[in-house]
């Protein structure tokens, strides 16, 4: 079979009309050849330190096919397959494991499809989250403001909601996207932004008591540009908060966070995606502070979260890490500071954590768009409640 390879585009199309690329916003896949109707490609690591696994591409010109897509850098199809959408991006469902073998996953084209998009779990976007805002246009419990200008000129996101006239009991800042492909994390996000502004008792408390802020990328320009995120050269922005910060999301936050907090931040929580499988990564838990006084307040929110939550992902407050096991001791933060530990360092906090919420299984159940969006509302709901005590 002929083929056209065009590494710069990171593209390969085939004499026969199938287009495999990932040249479009947030894409990443390196495709390497067609052979008949298997295509080879791997993941894009860019400026990443080591192997990580995030991909995301589009096949075009394979209505009726049947290809199989296997990767050559590892296996890097998570637990219930690779995501996959046929409207452009705008939703996304697993295709399931049945269709993995290996580093391999197949795919019967529709007759009449003419695009799909693959990728690791359910991306999500600027765009997703303006989406997402329209329907409180004008409601006077949220603004979108810039927190900074990324490195490539974007804007990064800062929104504050609930109580923003007159000084709030309680404050409240959520982060998110520091490792820029763990995208699940941002369906939370909504969850937590969707409750805080429902016409529901808990949303009528968060108005009335606390004002939140939330970055919701905090690595901007890797979001849209599709990078890993995750062990980025030369630092992790998740590892920004000693010294000279690199990037300018991490410097606003550190410059801005404290004068706003105003000594009423009383709650910081930075919301993550584990590793692909395995132990700690199919079950939603807390990483643990080195600092006794944040662990035991994790502990306390985390029976909390347990005893309220309501949405469908289990969350058992015995799965928190605590500092010292596995992979959450002094050597992995080594090479600087993270956010949780810089915010619980802040004058008035009480809670400072990292939660991890599974890519695509937690503790059985599968992580979704709107799964991790009612974990969103039980992380609200939860707040109030810690607050409340």
């Amino acid at each position: 079979m002929m083929f056209l390879l065009c590494l710069a585009a990171a593209s390969v199309q085939s004499a026969e009309g199938l287009l495999v690329d990932a040249d479009f916003p947030g894409g990443n896949a390196i495709v390497e050849k067609v052979e008949g109707d298997e295509v080879f490609l791997r993941q894009d690591l860019r400026d990443t330190e080591g192997h990580w696994f995030w991909w995301h591409f589009r096949v075009r010109g394979a209505a009726g096919r049947t290809l199989t897509f296997r990767f050559t850098g590892g296996n890097v199809i998570g637990v219930r397959g690779p995501a996959v959408s046929t409207d452009g991006g705008r939703s996304w469902a697993w295709l399931g494991k049945e269709a993995v073998k290996g580093e391999c996953f197949r795919y019967a084209f529709p007759a009449d499809l003419a695009e799909a998009r693959f990728c690791f779990a359910m991306p999500y976007f600027e765009a997703d989250l303006r989406a997402f805002l329209t329907r409180w246009l004008g409601n006077p419990h949220l603004k979108t403001l810039t927190l900074c200008k990324s490195r490539k000129g974007r804007n990064v996101e800062r929104l504050h909601l609930g109580r923003l006239e007159g000084p709030p009991d309680h404050r409240v800042l959520i982060t998110a996207r520091h490792h820029c492909c763990e995208c699940m994390a941002s369906y939370a996000v909504e969850g937590i932004i969707a409750a805080a502004l429902a016409d529901t008792p808990d949303g009528r408390w968060f108005r009335q008591h606390v004002e939140l802020m939330i970055v919701p990328f905090v690595d901007k320009d890797g979001v849209e540009d599709g990078d890993q995120g995750k062990n980025r050269r030369p630092r992790d922005h998740n590892r920004d908060y000693l010294g000279e910060s690199l990037y300018p999301e991490t410097r606003a936050i550190r410059e801005l966070v404290p004068a706003w907090a105003d000594a009423r931040l009383r709650v910081a929580l930075d919301l993550h995606c584990p590793h692909i499988r395995g132990q700690h990564n199919e079950a939603i838990y807390i990483v643990g502070a080195e600092a006794p006084a944040i662990w035991e307040q994790q502990c306390a929110f985390g029976k909390t979260l347990e005893a309220v939550r309501t949405g469908p992902l289990p969350y058992h407050a015995r799965d928190n890490l605590p500092f010292g096991q596995a992979w959450n001791t002094s050597k992995n933060y080594a090479s600087g500071k993270s956010f949780a530990r810089w915010a619980g360092e802040l004058p008035g906090v009480r809670l400072a954590a990292s939660f991890e919420l599974p890519y695509a299984n937690a503790s059985g159940q599968p992580v979704t768009a709107d799964s991790a969006r009612a974990f969103g509302g039980d992380l609200a709901r939860a707040i109030r409640r810690y607050l409340e005590q």
